[in-house]
């Protein structure tokens, strides 16, 4: 088998996980973060699982970059390689920082979590390094700079979102409040909004099978956890704002 059927075989099975993974999330609740509960096997410290789940995101893209020549490819290739090191750098080293003393998470999660990763990383490394062809004057179309403004409006408001639900809490609580300010305002799981928003921009910047498989996955993986976030807050808080959408203001 060529590497390019090997690669063709590794996007298709990106879809396939995300039609199993939002299958599976319709009927039972990812058990990390507030929805953590027994019986998942032994788990890690929540900021431990982060770091190393999400590793294979930046480092392994980066290596695979690398070896594929990929800065050597030109000015496109190098801008999406700095799209995606600028999530991944954040949500590897600084995001799991910058929690409160989270609930630990099961090893089980933390290991699916590597392997999806390690696919993921993969096939967008390798296409933008090495299977794609941007032009040179591919930074001024239309589909990559709408894209990047998209990924960027997307990071802006996933940061954002965090820095809010941060600021809940103060210096050693580990319980939940509501939060009222920006997107928080509208939806009940905004930071999943924005990292949809971002892949979706990834994709149309790419002009990729890879690119877009991964913003199918994130939608699959995130809407399912949206919504139970959304029935975990009216279940929590009786005053919970009863206007309010789950993930996208005023629409779901």
């Amino acid at each position: 088998m060529t590497e390019s059927e090997w690669y063709s075989g590794a996007v298709v099975l990106l879809y396939v996980l995300a039609a199993v993974t939002f299958g599976l999330l319709r009927f039972i609740t990812a058990p990390y973060g507030r929805h953590e509960r027994q019986g998942f096997g032994p788990t890690v410290p929540a900021r431990l699982g982060w770091v190393v789940m999400e590793s294979p995101s930046g480092l392994g893209f980066a290596l695979i970059f690398l070896a594929s020549g990929g800065f050597e490819k030109g000015l496109a290739p190098v801008a999406l390689f700095g799209l995606w090191q600028l999530h991944y750098t954040f949500r590897t080293f600084i995001f799991p920082f910058r929690m409160r003393v989270g609930r630990p998470m099961p090893v089980f999660v933390m290991g699916l979590a590597i392997l999806f990763n390690c696919l993921n990383a993969y096939v967008n490394a390798r296409w933008i390094g090495h299977f794609g062809s941007y032009p040179a004057d591919w930074v001024t179309d239309p589909r990559f700079v709408i894209g990047s403004g998209l990924f960027l409006a997307g990071f802006a408001i996933n940061l954002h979102s965090d820095g809010v639900l941060r600021r809940l809490r103060a210096p050693g609580e580990t319980g939940y409040c509501i939060p009222h300010e920006g997107l928080h305002r509208y939806v009940s799981a905004p930071n999943y909004f924005g990292e949809i928003i971002e892949w979706t921009g990834f994709a149309l910047a790419t002009w990729s099978p890879a690119g877009l498989g991964f913003a199918v996955y994130s939608v699959a993986n995130l809407l399912p956890r949206a919504l139970d976030h959304h029935r975990w807050y009216h279940a929590t808080f009786e005053d919970y704002p009863p206007e309010r959408k789950a993930l996208i203001p005023f629409v779901l």
